[in-house]
């Protein structure tokens, strides 16, 4: 029974054996496969490091080109606050000005109107009266002329 034992072992590690060299070849490619899977990614390594690198610079000028806007715009609507204020001080003044005008004008109307009313009434009864002397005299006249007509009649 030992020889057969020996024999069973034999022919199991003559199996193993064969197994072993069956798979030797699929590995050796896989080996093959992953040296160069692994030469490729530290190929891919060495060239996206100075691209990231490019990247890194590129996004720390871009920061800092925000950061001097946003200064700019700080800067702006500071004056555009400024501006805004002085806007709203001429407004102001403006309003003050056309309301002293308005008292102005009505101040100024209210006598000139009056004078050009007293004016205008006077200028209406010199016109009467020399209207009404007129007439008299007409009157006077043509009284005078029935009268020398009416004693030439007589």
């Amino acid at each position: 029974m030992g020889d057969i034992l020996a024999i069973a072992a034999l022919v199991a590690a003559s199996a193993f054996a064969v197994l072993v060299l069956i798979l030797t070849l699929p590995i050796l490619r896989l080996r093959h496969t992953v040296d160069a899977t692994t030469r490729m990614i530290n190929d891919l390594n060495d060239r996206t490091a100075p691209l990231l690198g490019d990247v890194n610079t590129t996004v720390k000028n871009v920061n800092i080109a925000l950061e001097q806007v946003q200064t700019s715009l700080d800067g702006v609507n500071l004056q555009l606050a400024k501006v805004d204020t002085m806007t709203s001080h001429a407004q102001n003044v403006t309003a003050n000005v056309a309301n002293l005008a308005t008292v102005v004008s009505a101040a100024a109307a209210n006598p000139l109107v009056k004078v050009a009313a007293f004016g205008y009434g006077v200028r209406k009864a010199a016109a009467g009266r020399r209207h009404a002397e007129t007439e008299r005299e007409v009157r006077d006249t043509i009284k005078q002329q029935r009268r020398a007509a009416r004693r030439g009649n007589s």
